[in-house]
């Protein structure tokens, strides 16, 4: 028999919107699972941009989300709701949540989660999800990476970006980064990146064109925004796709469409935290089927900057805005 759970458990909460310091352990009811849901007691969960902008006071929680923060977690299931199918109590798990992950236990839905791949510590796993299912969805679903393309990441030593080099290697395409040190470039091309542009001593348009003897890259993933927007069509191939995932500049940009039209580009992005369990799903399916073997044979693997545990989450989040960090930050349980 199972030990019975507690009533209470320790959770971080945004006591009110500002700095690192406002994120504070509080305790709080154990989540129930619902129908279609597990509870995770929680090992190890990831830190991520959304939070950071959660706890400033700009990305509200989706409705009937939790309002504590985290978005990625792995661990071990202890309980199980009506209609679950696939895990088990005692089951290993690492799921994209809509929020609750900075926590001891943690509710997923069952759709959303999958098994710690062989070999895998927790920490590792809890560093999987939300980099993964969102490079997936914009890399390979709306931006069509294909075997032999080009691919430009922007932020190339953050999650996302050592993610988006490693399984764009993975998948056969020519990768492109940029990073804002001369250490960063480095580590990127460790991971397989074919070639990083330090953003601050390098115009990374010219040297787009130059690697690819003037024709420019087939995919640009742009978690930067404001005036990249328009250097990112100047840097585009014909039939290139744009994909925007953030916005550390600003969501708006002046952009003259008759490059678009001309070149026949596809600027397009996405979300990925109000999407639905079922459309998360489909991204977790993909993941398994393509995704997972690589992981499990070690030709891919999360790059950890840094752990702390939970109850110093505060500095967690200052060790993400310090913008030093390599890889993924993540809290200890």
């Amino acid at each position: 028999m199972p030990a019975p759970l507690p009533e209470t458990m320790t959770a971080i909460k945004i006591t009110e919107p500002g700095g690192p310091e406002v994120l504070q352990p509080r305790e709080v009811p154990v989540p129930t699972p619902g129908e279609g849901e597990i509870l995770v007691k929680v090992a190890a969960a990831g830190i991520n941009r959304p939070d950071v902008f959660q706890r400033r006071g700009f990305y509200p929680p989706p409705p009937g989300a939790p309002d504590t923060p985290g978005l990625e977690i792995a661990g071990e299931v202890v309980a199980t709701g009506s209609g679950t199918q696939r895990f088990s109590v005692g089951d290993t798990v690492c799921a994209l949540v809509a929020g609750g992950g900075y926590a001891e236990y943690c509710v997923a839905a069952e759709a959303n989660a999958l098994p710690v791949p062989d070999g895998f510590t927790m920490v590792q796993a809890a560093s999987l999800p939300e980099t993964f299912f969102t490079v997936w969805t914009n890399v390979f679903d709306r931006g069509r990476l294909a075997e032999g393309e080009t691919i430009l990441v922007h932020g190339g030593s953050s999650g996302i970006g050592t993610t988006a080099i490693m399984l764009a290697k993975a998948f056969g395409a020519r990768v492109l980064v940029t990073a804002g040190s001369d250490e960063k470039c480095a580590f990127c091309e460790t991971l397989g990146a074919d070639r990083a542009i330090n953003y601050r001593d390098e115009d990374y348009v010219e040297v787009v064109k130059e690697v690819t003897g003037g024709k420019g890259a087939d995919v640009i993933l742009d978690m930067v925004g404001g005036d990249y927007i328009e250097r990112d069509v100047a840097a585009a191939a014909e039939s290139g796709r744009i994909v925007l995932i953030a916005f550390l500049k600003g969501s708006r940009a002046e952009l003259d469409f008759n490059r678009v039209m001309r070149s026949r580009l596809t600027i397009t992005g996405s979300t990925l935290r109000p999407r639905t369990v079922a459309e998360k799903a489909k991204i977790a399916q993909a993941l398994e089927e393509k995704v997972w073997p690589l992981l499990a044979a070690g030709r891919v693997a999360p790059v950890i900057d840094s752990e702390f545990p939970l109850a110093e989450a505060a500095s967690g989040h200052a060790r993400i805005e310090e913008k030093d960090h390599i890889g993924k930050i993540v809290l200890t349980v």
